[in-house]
């Protein structure tokens, strides 16, 4: 392998890297509660009210798929024959160089990407008597002994009311 396409093939796996590695820094905290899907835009929910008994910090396990190792081997496998010279043989040693590589970085960011996210799991005594529990983000810090409002839409959200 010549000098240039060392230094090519060095710039590009470093390229690879320093994206991976900066996709994977990118957060997975879970919607903030004011974010609403389409299904749930324009939709009447039911209220009810209740009061805060107690809370805890709980993990929101992330959905798991093959969506970056797949791509990341793609992209890397066309990014890959490029570097490989204008020989078939360069061409294809360097297709599938890329494509591992670009399947190992695209797994990890996957993965990063998917780690659990942080929120909060709230339980609630309803003014009807009945406990429940909701899980979700706290943005508007709710505490214990705090009086919400329950939204049963799509999602259930808990809001802060005034007594």
């Amino acid at each position: 392998m010549s000098t240039k396409r060392s230094a090519g093939l060095a710039r590009a796996v470093f390229v690879s890297l320093s994206l991976s590695l900066g996709l994977a820094a990118c957060s997975n905290a879970p919607p903030p509660n004011s974010t609403y899907t389409p299904y749930g835009f324009g939709r009447a929910a039911p209220v009810t009210y209740g009061t805060i008994v107690s809370m805890r910090n709980v993990a929101v396990q992330g959905q798991g798929s093959d969506v970056g190792a797949f791509g990341g081997a793609a992209l890397g496998g066309v990014g890959g024959s490029f570097l490989g010279g204008s020989s078939f043989r360069g061409s294809l040693l360097g297709a599938i160089g890329g494509a591992l590589l670009g399947g190992l970085g695209g797994a990890a960011v996957d993965s990063v990407m998917n780690s659990p996210a942080h929120a909060v799991e709230f339980i609630i005594k309803q003014d009807d008597g009945q406990t429940i529990s909701v899980v979700q983000s706290n943005e508007s810090r709710l505490l214990p002994g705090e009086r919400v409002a329950i939204i049963h839409g799509d999602h259930t959200r808990l809001t802060p009311i005034s007594s």
